[in-house]
């Protein structure tokens, strides 16, 4: 299954319940190989250092539940310009990714308008994987990761 706008939909759709609107939000979703699709949100904490990305929650869901990830997406609101932001995934999160594999599809901001998304996978995002280094230049299988 691929990154498509409902996916992109059920994150904005979480965000919206979750936060009212004029409040800064964000949210997550990801599509799992049966078409299943699972969200979440950060945490709120006076602890910065303590708070999670908006897709941990759903990376952890499909974890505990040995489901596949094949496509996630982020977005946030910009309140201050009445918008809504597609974030491509941070470094954290792309590691975490990983474990599904390189082809996992990510939504990024199309250049010049960061309210729109386009699909790129995993190895498109991060060609220079440094797990490739441990692994005899192939990405590391799930059994890998975990090692």
């Amino acid at each position: 299954m691929k990154l498509d706008q409902a996916l992109v939909d059920a994150a904005v759709e979480l965000m919206e319940r979750r936060w009212p609107a004029g409040e800064p939000g964000g949210a997550a979703a990801v599509r799992l190989a049966d078409g299943g699709i699972l969200t979440s949100v950060g945490l709120d904490n006076m602890n910065g250092a303590v708070a999670l990305c908006q897709e941990t929650g759903a990376f952890i869901q499909a974890y505990t539940q040995d489901r596949t990830v094949t496509a996630s997406v982020c977005v946030c609101r910009d309140v201050e310009r009445d918008r809504i932001l597609i974030l491509p995934p941070c470094g954290v999160c792309q590691e975490r990714l990983a474990l599904w594999g390189p082809s996992v599809e990510v939504a990024v901001p199309q250049e010049g308008n960061p309210t729109r998304w386009t699909a790129r996978t995993l190895s498109e995002v991060n060609p220079y994987y440094w797990g490739l280094q441990f692994t005899e230049g192939q990405w590391p299988s799930q059994a890998q990761h975990s090692e």
